[in-house]
């Protein structure tokens, strides 16, 4: 069967499944058991079914139609995967979107019902979808997996090894911190709490793993009990020496699968601690004991790095920024004599950074765009589909690497050759948002998402816009998107309130589709501001160490205060770099670091 003929046939055999069931339609989340952003090949069931490869979309299907809801993201790329297939795209303005839900209402009659494995939709959103559906006449059929009476050959779990993850870049004891969980256990009135989100679940243990690309994570589930405690994890993945370290600790292991059965028999007079957004429906039905619902305390706990932490991802910066400028002043000199290509950038970037002590993996798919691919936020080249640095025009390049000392996430634009002006105009206002938020100081508790209107202000006042958020939170040594703070245009709550110690990206951009994207990314770190008569106020540190190419810029745009942020930052990257590089790459960065 030839490609273009897959996909429709994959469609058609889960048409005849929904009418041999006696179903109205199917939905199929981007999710997992554990509610992740990255999925194991397992729970690709989506990507599997509709042929579309980004990472956030809704697939959604009758026994007649078929549509994938994606965000502005994806729409690109989605209309050129989705091509023959059959299914609608349904473009929506963010990954937030309910439009999926009034499209199955619209498409399925009354009475049917719509089939979701419950198993990877959470239960937060269960009870949304339910609530809507009933409205509307549908029913909720959340027990069955369709895919795995459809899908041949489907993947099984991941096998990769659980590993420590030990000092000095674990900074705090496990012990330490199951003492202060059950603290806050203690506060809520719970005698147990059951964590599945697998970023908390590592960060709790000291424990690593490789089961999802690009994040350190291992899947599992954990019951925690006020004296022990039980990891559900598949059998072989945890070495019997940190089987050994987890009993000392309290913690028992049992199989994966066994995890709902154990929540089953928690009698009836126990309270289990549960986050409705980060735990599935299937998981938690059937419960007889009473439940307490408050995000994880591991959430807000992780999100906000110690001094230690902050010191070990001070160290990783210079690494990375390191590492980049090896690349950026080899691929200057191999430009002028190479054919190369958005392909070659990610092979020659993530190997200078795979140099540096302590690097264990990328912490996302290298994004290198060249002129209209840039203009896609989640591009990236394959074999398949890339573009030739040939020829004048701007380079996006988002990348980030895992070290053991931390996270790192950067975006840079370069310019090949001469910019037209409309080009450095929109790398100059990108800027201009960038450092505006940069500079901000406001309020300790002042939520996230109150903040993401700073840095659109310079391209919103020439009537420009971008579709994604303006931060992210970062893990240690863990997901490169992490919250509960996120800087965007989500609806605030109070659990987004910045602390000291979060770590956030700051990324505007401009996409212009067919023409070119600008996207200037830094981390940054939370820490206090002078204290002065109205509270508490915090600011920002910049973590990220890499210059910013003035090239790009039409410089006559940044007014005093602007020039002498960067002219500042440059010395900064200078000073803190300059001793870990020779030779080309520390030329490169003196010529790059020049005050403007």
């Amino acid at each position: 069967m030839t490609t273009s003929a897959v996909i429709p046939a994959r469609v058609s055999s889960a048409q005849a499944a929904l009418r041999a069931r006696g179903l109205g339609a199917l939905l199929v989340p981007s999710s997992d058991p554990h509610l992740s952003e990255y999925l194991p090949e397992r729970w690709m069931g989506r990507q599997w079914l509709s042929g579309f490869t980004g990472s956030v979309a809704t697939l959604a299907l009758t026994a007649e139609r078929a549509a994938l809801f994606a965000d502005s993201r994806y729409w690109s790329q989605a209309e050129r995967e989705l091509a023959g297939s059959g299914i609608e795209l349904v473009k929506v303005q963010s990954a937030a979107s309910s439009a999926h839900v009034d499209w199955l209402i619209e498409h399925t009659p009354r009475g049917q019902a719509v089939a979701v494995d419950g198993q990877v939709l959470g239960l937060s959103a269960a009870r949304q979808l339910r609530t809507a559906l009933e409205r509307a006449g549908l029913v909720l059929e959340s027990q069955r997996d369709l895919l795995a009476e459809i899908w041949p050959q489907r993947p099984g779990l991941p096998s990769a090894p659980i590993y420590a993850h030990r000092p000095p870049a674990a900074t705090v004891s496990r012990s330490e911190r199951l003492a202060e969980l059950r603290r806050q256990m203690e506060r809520h009135g719970a005698s147990h709490h059951l964590i599945s989100t697998v970023d908390d679940l590592c960060w709790l243990l000291n424990l690593r793993g490789a089961d999802v690309s690009y994040n350190p994570v291992f899947l599992g589930h954990l019951l925690l009990g006020m004296r022990g405690g039980t990891l559900f994890v598949a059998p072989g993945k945890l070495p019997a020496d940190l089987a050994r370290e987890l009993e000392l600790d309290g913690i028992e292991t049992a199989d994966y699968g066994a995890a709902r059965r154990a929540l089953e028999a928690l009698p009836g007079e126990a309270a289990l601690l549960l986050d409705p957004r980060r735990v599935t429906a299937g998981l938690t039905e059937g419960l007889r004991c009473r439940p307490i619902e408050a995000i994880n305390p591991t959430t807000l706990a992780k999100s906000k790095k110690s001094a230690a932490e902050a010191a070990q991802i001070r160290r990783v910066m210079e690494q990375d920024g390191a590492a980049q400028c090896r690349f950026y002043a080899w691929f200057e000199r191999a430009l002028k004599d190479q054919r190369l290509s958005e392909l070659d950038v990610d092979q020659h970037l993530s190997a200078e950074r795979a140099r540096e002590a302590g690097f264990v993996g990328l912490s996302f798919a290298t994004i290198a765009g060249f002129e209209a691919n840039g203009a896609l936020p989640h591009y990236r080249a394959t074999p398949q589909h890339f573009a030739t640095i040939d020829r004048p025009g701007l380079l996006l390049i988002d990348s980030g690497g895992q070290y053991l000392g931390g996270t790192t996430d950067i975006t840079r634009v370069w310019a090949i050759g001469r910019l037209p002006a409309e080009t450095k105009r929109d790398c100059t206002l990108v800027l201009k948002g960038l450092l505006a938020l940069s500079r901000t100081r406001f309020p300790r508790g002042t939520l996230a998402p109150m903040l993401d209107s700073i840095a659109r202000a310079p391209l919103w006042a020439q009537g420009i816009d971008y579709g994604h958020g303006t931060g992210h939170g970062v893990g240690y040594f863990l997901n490169v998107h992490e919250g509960p703070q996120s800087i965007s245009k989500a609806i605030p709550e109070a659990h987004m309130a910045m602390e000291p110690g979060m770590i956030t990206s700051i990324e505007p951009g401009i996409y212009r589709p067919g023409r070119h994207g600008v996207r200037i990314e830094n981390l940054v770190l939370n820490v206090p501001a002078p204290a002065g008569e109205f509270g508490e106020f915090l600011e920002f540190e910049t973590l990220t160490l890499c210059p910013i190419d003035t090239d790009c810029l039409a410089l006559e745009l940044l007014d005093a205060s602007e020039r002498g942020w960067l002219n500042a930052y440059h010395a900064e990257v200078r000073r803190r770099l300059a001793p870990r590089l020779e030779g080309e790459a520390l030329a490169w960065l003196d010529r790059r670091t020049e005050p403007i």
